[in-house]
């Protein structure tokens, strides 16, 4: 259909409608990685925050499908509502599963120590992770006898696949005692890691390998997992040496089922058709989402879950209890303009317009087909208005959308989210939130009440206000309803990092200083900002050193910047100490397993492109204990007294009760 809207009135509208799609499809496909929750975007109402009455649909709208001829039809119809890309889901970088710290844990992850070996170390440290007992993948593990290692792996930039250097090799090194640091193996592969028991798990690009390393100087192949073609890894977790998978399959539309996600040594896991949920409701979906968990000894699949879903993005958070899953959506365009007619331009348009628009909202049709109906009666309506009433009509429209958005913004931009129950993948529970998370901190399960921080505005400077975004905090109870919350904190920013521990919540929002927010979370129906610091730079990661004491790494200027957060006073935060170092990046700004704190010693470790960075904090002090100038420098962890430094070629180790280098190895 020609719609020949030719007056500055009718294009001002259509544009700013089609604008306010394209940022929805911006915030869609910059936000995170992980693409988890996309089939679940329908069956969840669009929930207003204020009013606890407010229905949740139930689980029972998603259903499974019958044939792959009813998934070809699903595919059919929710082919029309893809005109904004309205099934693509914005978050966070990358799935993270974690929890708070509580204070009396100084962020030390020491392990057990390994059984069986002589002279058995009585501390070693663990990949820095926010639930303690559920493992992340990283790039160097240890079972505080050996560390195993993959140099040269390392997330890419900006699209975050994992990328490795050629001919890279596992590192399997003798670390305990020190004098005996040797190479004792190498696996003819690389990539993150997981150490289950005598399992050595390897995420490898398309193949996920379990090695027995039993004897660690004779590594053993015991298990491969394979994706197929046009399968990919979405995340995996660890939790009682257990295997948590999450892949992903583009849909073939011609033949969508049934679906073979990956091959256990040679035998395929295939999923039938009807195996394979989606919502009751149509949605654009283009891929199929496969959760499993794999036996670590064995490699194979005890239980697995299906569902189709977009190639968006979301972030999900795992406790001991459940697994998180948020995504987000916009509510209907239509809808938010046919509320801005209502409430603040009623006087701008005859009622007679006003009704067709409210009317054509209510109609169980596609967003686009609303769009092309909403031209027609645009267009319709300019044809009658003379150019001096056009020329009105279109300043005060600018005007008062800009304050119907300030006041409405929350009604648009949401992130919805689901509980799953750990022990078997049942959905338990759903709800929504405004705005969108940062990253997996952003979320924080306590006394089976959730805690989620989100951004609101930061994509939608379409409306002209001054880039003037939002920042809250939610407080949802074991159903996910809404118990509490805390808003605009940060107006005209966005938050960079958050933490929440015990029932305080810390919140750093920034565009030119860096407000750090202190928040009391005792009571869920009345959390309150109860302090409020405003410094130079910003903190992107927020570490609990010791109680009351908070270590934000972020940047000021172009360096490194180093802060010391005295919270001891919820009302009254303070930096109490600072470090600007003679860095522009640090991996910890984009990973936090890259950090490692020894509170036995008060130090903290930190790479750098340079080197590697020993701080002290005792005394309330940030001081320079040590400096590594040691290229490719990566990670470090501690056995006993001793750390190390691990570089791409090079395993340095300090005595850190003088901080002299006692041994090295090339690697």
């Amino acid at each position: 259909m020609d719609l020949k809207i030719n007056s500055k009135l009718g294009i001002a509208i259509i544009v700013f409608l089609f604008i306010i799609a394209f940022s929805i499809i911006c915030l869609a496909t910059e936000k995170s990685e992980d693409d988890l929750a996309a089939f679940f975007r329908d069956f969840i109402s669009f929930v207003n925050p204020f009013d606890d009455n407010t229905p949740i649909v139930s689980i029972e709208a998603i259903i499974q499908f019958t044939s792959e001829e009813d998934f070809k039809a699903y595919l059919a119809e929710a082919e029309t509502d893809d005109y904004f890309g309205y099934g693509a889901l914005g978050g966070a970088r990358s799935m993270a599963i974690e929890t708070d710290v509580a204070w009396e844990s100084t962020g030390d992850i020491v392990m057990s120590a390994p059984k069986g070996i002589g002279g058995e170390p009585e501390r070693v440290s663990g990949t820095n992770v926010q639930v303690l007992g559920i493992d992340e993948p990283d790039i160097v593990k240890t079972d505080g006898k050996n560390i195993y290692f993959s140099p040269g792996y390392s997330w890419g930039y900006r699209d975050y696949w994992r990328m490795s250097i050629p001919e890279s090799k596992i590192k399997i090194v003798n670390a305990f005692p020190p004098a005996d640091l040797a190479s004792v193996a190498e696996i003819d592969t690389a990539g993150d890691l997981f150490l289950a028991g005598d399992i050595l798990v390897v995420f490898s690009g398309s193949n996920i390998y379990g090695y027995d390393i039993s004897n660690p100087e004779d590594p053993e192949k015991k298990w491969t997992v394979k994706l197929e073609n046009n399968n990919s890894l979405v995340e995996a977790r660890l939790y009682n040496n257990k295997i948590y998978l999450v892949t992903k399959q583009y849909i073939d539309t011609y033949h969508p089922c049934p679906i073979k996600p990956l091959t256990v040594g040679d035998v395929p896991v295939s999923i039938s058709c009807g195996e394979i949920y989606h919502p009751v409701n149509s949605v654009p979906v283009d891929v199929t989402f496969v959760a499993m968990t794999l036996n670590s000894n064995s490699g194979k699949v005890e239980q697995k879950t299906s569902f189709v879903g977009s190639s968006g993005s979301s972030v999900v958070y795992m406790s001991e209890q459940g697994i998180y899953v948020t995504y987000s959506y916009s509510n209907s365009i239509i809808s938010f303009f046919a509320g801005f007619l209502k409430e603040a331009a009623s006087d701008l348009f005859p009622q007679h317009l006003v009704d067709r628009i409210n009317k054509l909202d209510s109609y169980d049709i596609s967003e686009a087909a609303k769009m092309m109906e909403f031209g027609i009666i645009i267009e319709k309506y300019q044809n009658s208005l003379d150019d001096d009433e056009r020329m009105r009509i279109e300043n005060e429209m600018e005007n008062r959308m800009v304050d119907y958005y300030k006041k409405h913004r929350r009604e648009l931009e949401r992130t919805g989210i689901v509980k799953i129950g750990l022990k078997d993948l049942t959905i338990q529970a759903s709800g929504s939130v405004p705005g969108y998370p940062l990253n997996q901190f952003a979320l924080d399960e306590y006394n089976n009440d959730l805690r989620i921080a989100t951004t609101i505005g930061e994509n939608w400077n379409v409306f002209n206000s001054g880039g003037e975004s939002a920042n809250d905090v939610y407080v949802l109870d074991s159903d996910l309803k809404l118990q509490g919350f805390v808003q605009d904190l940060g107006l005209g920013e966005r938050i960079y990092s958050v933490r929440f521990l015990g029932e305080m919540g810390y919140v750093v929002t920034y565009r030119q200083i860096d407000p750090f927010y202190v928040l009391d979370l005792s009571d869920p129906k009345n959390p309150e900002v109860k302090g409020e610091l405003k410094i130079p730079g910003y903190s992107s990661y927020l570490h609990p050193l010791a109680k009351d004491r908070i270590l934000g790494i972020g940047k000021e200027d172009w360096k490194v910047k180093l802060s010391l957060f005295d919270v001891s006073t919820p009302s009254d935060p303070k930096e109490i100490a600072k470090y600007n170092l003679d860095e522009s990046y640090s991996d910890v700004l984009s990973t936090h397993h890259a950090f490692l704190q020894d509170s036995k010693h008060n130090i903290f470790f930190m790479p750098g492109s340079k080197g590697g960075y020993i701080f002290s904090y005792e005394n309330d002090k940030l001081s320079l204990t040590k400096a590594i100038s040691q290229r490719g420098v990566r990670r470090a962890i501690y056995i006993n007294d001793y750390l190390y430094i691990i570089s791409d070629n090079k395993i340095s180790v300090l005595n850190e009760k003088d901080w002299e280098r006692i041994n090295e190895l090339d690697i």
